[in-house]
């Protein structure tokens, strides 16, 4: 009888480990194109003196170090951190939102290799999400490129982040429901959530992670998830960005992506291991500040 069931259930781990095999080829090669092309900037612009090691340069990479430990492990505010610190420097928002994208790509590649490493996947939620979050921040990267001011927008997502964080919160304290945990809208879900994360630098993870867990599902599967998914979303946004504004900020860049690299292996296993109910605060209240503080800038500052 046992023997039996060996033979099931080695045929869908190899299959699962093939599928994800492909996907973190797909990955890595996808992130060997960037760094070529990054890098011949990097080198062109340290030739001409554009890109200077000072201390700004070691802020930058605190500032990515701490974002990406804290979005590896609860699948958001990234770019939210990142944004707001380089917002507070004077960046102008287009810039800011461009440079984070740009390091988002090393940053999430990694961090959705370690996911892929740690079986932190949901195979069909990946699927759901990642077309239409690539197609929602090619439009918002393209629109605010052009068109938008991501600021005037911030505002009243960060009032609506509060009220899910809210609710997130609350749900972490209910008895646990026998209902089957849902994926209600997933699709939608990351179209707006890719759209919002191009337009105003972060919002991804607190849209489409939040949501998700709302729903009922597990933490630790929605946020591997929603993280692997979000190197394809901000990959094309890149693209879109550099293809408007062209490549600039290449310090900011740079300094985001040391510090988030060496962070990301990190967040992941910390997502692996931690008790749900402790990350589902975790998430709330993460969720809550931050809106706190986007409503703040928006309206008092």
């Amino acid at each position: 009888m046992e023997s039996k069931t060996k033979a099931i259930n080695l045929p869908k781990k190899k299959a699962w480990d093939i599928g994800f095999s492909y996907l973190a080829v797909t990955i890595l090669v996808m992130k060997l194109l960037v760094t070529a092309f990054m890098g011949y900037y990097l080198v062109t612009g340290i030739a001409n003196n554009n890109i200077h090691f000072d201390s700004m340069f070691l802020l930058y990479i605190v500032a990515g170090f701490i974002a990406q430990m804290i979005d590896g492990a609860l699948g958001m505010a990234y770019g939210v951190s990142c944004t707001s610190f380089l917002l507070s420097l004077g960046v102008p928002a287009k810039l800011a939102s461009a440079s984070v994208h740009t390091s988002e790509i090393f940053t999430t590649g990694v961090s959705g290799l370690s996911h892929i490493r740690f079986k932190n996947i949901d195979k069909q939620l990946f699927f759901k999400i990642v077309i239409t979050g690539v197609i929602g921040a090619v439009l918002g990267a393209y629109l605010l490129s052009d068109l938008l001011d991501g600021d005037l927008i911030k505002p009243y997502i960060s009032i609506y982040l509060l009220f899910l964080g809210i609710y997130i919160f609350t749900k972490a304290f209910k008895k646990k429901s026998e209902a089957k945990p849902k994926t209600k809208y997933a699709s939608t879900l990351a179209f707006f959530g890719g759209f919002m994360d191009a337009i105003g630098g972060g919002g991804w993870g607190p849209i489409v992670t939040s949501n998700l867990l709302s729903q009922g599902n597990s933490p630790r599967h929605t946020i591997g998830t929603v993280n692997t998914a979000e190197f394809f979303v901000t990959y094309f946004a890149t693209a879109v960005f550099i293809f408007v504004l062209g490549v600039q900020h290449l310090d900011i860049v740079l300094g985001l992506v040391i510090g988030g690299v060496l962070a990301a292996p990190f967040g992941a296993y910390f997502a692996s291991r931690i008790n749900a109910k402790i990350l589902m605060i975790m998430v709330s209240t993460l969720v809550i500040l931050t809106s706190i503080w986007g409503i703040v800038q928006a309206f008092v500052l």
